[in-house]
C-alpha cells in the first residue's frame, strides 16, 4: 500500500469509492469533484494498492487551526488494515491546523481511537 497527494488520475477511483458507499455528490460531476479535490486550502489523498485507488481522505483547512474532515472512504475489500488510520496520519501535518473536526453517522469506534474531544454538532442545509 502506498499514500499519497492526489493527482486526477485518481479520480476515478474515487469516484468508484464514492458511489459505493453511495454518496452522489462527486460521481454527478466529475469535473466539479476535481475542482473541489484540489481547491485552496484543500488536502487529498489516496492510498493505493498499485494503481488501485482503495481509500481516500478529503480535509478542508484554514491551514493554522482547523481542519475539517469532509470525507473519507476505503474500499469494503480493504477495511480494519489500518489504511483510514494512515491516511489520517498523511493528511494531517499538510494542513498545517492543529485540529481536525469531523461529522459521522458511522464509524464512531475507529474515530474514537484517536485523541479526541467529542462534541455535538448540527450539520446545516442553506436553501
Amino acid at each position: 500500500m502506498t499514500i499519497t497527494q492526489y493527482e486526477q488520475a485518481h479520480l476515478a477511483g474515487i469516484l468508484a469509492l464514492c458511489e459505493a458507499e453511495g454518496w452522489p455528490s462527486f460521481p454527478a460531476d466529475p469535473g466539479r469533484a476535481h475542482k473541489v479535490l484540489t481547491a485552496p486550502g484543500v488536502t487529498t489523498v489516496i492510498a493505493l494498492d498499485g494503481d488501485l485507488v482503495i481509500g481516500f481522505a478529503y480535509l478542508q483547512s484554514d491551514g493554522h487551526i482547523q481542519a475539517h474532515l469532509s470525507q473519507m472512504a476505503v474500499h469494503h475489500a480493504y477495511r480494519r488494515k489500518g489504511i483510514g488510520r494512515a491516511l489520517l496520519e498523511y493528511a494531517a501535518p499538510l494542513t498545517g491546523a492543529q485540529r481536525i473536526d469531523l461529522v459521522t453517522d458511522t464509524a464512531k469506534a475507529f474515530y474514537s481511537s484517536f485523541d479526541h474531544k467529542q462534541l455535538s454538532g448540527f450539520r446545516i442545509y442553506p436553501d
